[in-house]
């Protein structure tokens, strides 16, 4: 009964903040000018500055974890591979569902759903090595999901222009915060104490803003199109991911806190960034909008699942 209730603690709080969201946009409290502003905030300014402290602040030679690393790059490079075959076998899905499964199917929520969770399981010992994981992931994520959603469209009548890739990699915040994290801690070079504390603050409001945001943006009305197609994405997202992130891990003797950081961020349900890119490219918005839904309504019992497994086998906990 004890590891119900540690489990319970873990996950109840976040996703009360999440429903805290949804309840305040359906009473009017917030309305979609706030979302939309909220979630530039946090894209722009919480979330680069969350990740650069948590990360330059940390002893990179004791959060940063090659094996880790590796480790969850096959898996999401055996996601794609293993999502996009399943879509392309026989030719039963439409070429533009293609890309738009697939990248549903592995690329997860780590900065808006990831991070919280492993917060609210390890508490903000284990947030710098989260934070330095994800600075390394992050790229990688998104030079596969661009690669999911051209592969359909290998005819050659689209051209990806410099200006696309630079919008898509280069000018992220999110990999330039987190890559000058990892050389600012690479390097130990000291950040003054002022800027330290005003980092520490600005990324203070992010977590909880990013929360309601998701909650505030949740909508039955978004599932549209083949939601066959989206259940399948989203049950692989939360539960075949994270598995997947449990074998390849153990094999590559990646073991406690790294194990349960990996496989919490695995679980993350389908990013919102998911439909912005599927838009982009000629994906199919609908389904991606569906499964990012219908991945983070699963994802409220697929995280105590995976909590159980890592607390019952000692996986990810002491």
């Amino acid at each position: 009964m004890q590891i119900f209730s540690e489990i319970s603690i873990i996950i109840l709080p976040v996703f009360f903040v999440i429903g805290l969201g949804y309840l305040l946009r359906r009473s009017g409290l917030i309305d979609d000018r706030f979302l939309y502003q909220a979630n530039r905030l946090i894209y722009f300014i919480g979330l680069p500055s969350l990740l650069f402290h948590k990360i330059a602040t940390a002893d990179f030679s004791a959060t940063f974890n090659g094996r880790m690393v590796t480790g969850a790059t096959v898996v999401m490079l055996s996601g794609l591979i293993i999502s996009y075959s399943y879509a392309a076998i026989g030719r039963k899905y439409r070429y533009e569902d293609r890309g738009a499964f697939s990248q549903g199917a592995f690329r997860g929520n780590l900065a808006y759903i990831g991070l919280p969770i492993v917060f609210s399981a390890y508490g903000d010992a284990a947030f710098a090595r989260a934070g330095m994981f994800m600075g390394c992931l992050v790229p990688v994520i998104n030079l596969l999901s661009i690669l999911a959603l051209l592969l359909p469209q290998r005819t050659g009548k689209r051209q990806t222009t410099w200006s696309f890739w630079y919008r898509s990699l280069l000018s992220n915040p999110l990999i330039l915060a987190a890559l000058l994290g990892i050389v600012w801690s690479y390097w130990q070079l000291p950040l003054p104490t002022v800027f330290a504390r005003s980092f520490n603050l600005t990324a203070s409001i992010t977590l909880p803003l990013a929360l309601l945001a998701i909650g505030g943006s949740f909508s039955l009305r978004k599932l549209r199109g083949d939601l066959v197609q989206a259940t399948i994405a989203s049950l692989f997202k939360v539960i075949g991911l994270p598995l997947l992130t449990i074998v390849v891990m153990l094999l590559l003797d990646v073991r406690g806190l790294d194990l349960g950081i990996a496989v919490l961020m695995a679980g993350a349900p389908a990013a919102a960034a998911c439909t912005v890119l599927a838009q982009q490219l000629d994906s199919n918005t609908e389904l991606a909008g569906s499964i990012i839904l219908l991945s983070t309504l699963f994802s409220l019992i697929s995280y105590p699942i995976i909590l159980y497994l890592l607390k019952v086998y000692q996986l990810g906990f002491g």
